[in-house]
């Protein structure tokens, strides 16, 4: 089932999420529309509190990164179509390497692209949609996407990381979002929509 996607100025998304446990009632079907709504609005990442759920989980799969590849092949994206994965609980344990930029997105922020610095690899221990336990390294594009989708966990945006001046550029825009005064291809929830709307 495709679920709506929170809209940018929801409380949800700054709010630190909570840990669940096995017995998060319908847990596999949430994972299972979690995907179904994340590839509905083509996106590589999706966080629970993006869907209104206020729980330490997301999903990812890289692999739009990789069919956008040019003939040269970029190092950053080395593995990441087969990157599908569910974490659950997860802890980001180290971030290492150099920082870079890369031009970032968020489905509840959408027609927004901008610079994030961050750092190429992260150390992360989570648990599977089966629970089991890993402790794993990611780099690259793989890194990225698990530090854009654990700061929906922790509350934080990709907004939250750019400059004052540039978050005051974009704040019009913003609102725009938060009132659904946008055009979006698929299903959103924008908690300042003077009648509640929902694509």
């Amino acid at each position: 089932m495709i679920l709506p996607i929170v809209a940018y100025g929801d409380p949800v998304l700054k709010k630190e999420a909570e840990e669940i446990d096995q017995n998060y009632p319908d847990l596999q079907k949430l994972i299972s529309d979690m995907f179904e709504t994340m590839y509905h609005a083509k996106g590589v990442g999706l966080a629970a509190p993006q869907i209104g759920k206020s729980i330490r989980l997301f999903i990812v799969d890289g692999s739009p990164f990789a069919d956008e590849e040019g003939d040269e092949p970029d190092p950053m994206a080395a593995g990441i179509e087969n990157f599908k994965k569910v974490f659950i609980n997860p802890i980001i344990e180290e971030e290492s390497g150099a920082k870079w930029a890369f031009q970032e997105g968020c489905l509840s922020i959408p027609g927004i692209r901008e610079n994030v610095q961050r750092k190429e690899k992260v150390l992360v221990t989570y648990y599977d949609e089966n629970w089991v336990f890993h402790e794993e390294s990611f780099d690259g594009y793989a890194a990225r996407i698990i530090q854009h989708e654990y700061d929906h966990i922790e509350g934080v945006l990709f907004t939250d990381h750019l400059s004052p001046l540039k978050k005051k550029l974009l704040l019009k825009r913003l609102g725009n979002i938060t009132q659904g005064a946008i055009q979006v291809d698929y299903k959103m929830s924008f908690p300042g929509a003077k009648k509640p709307r929902m694509i």
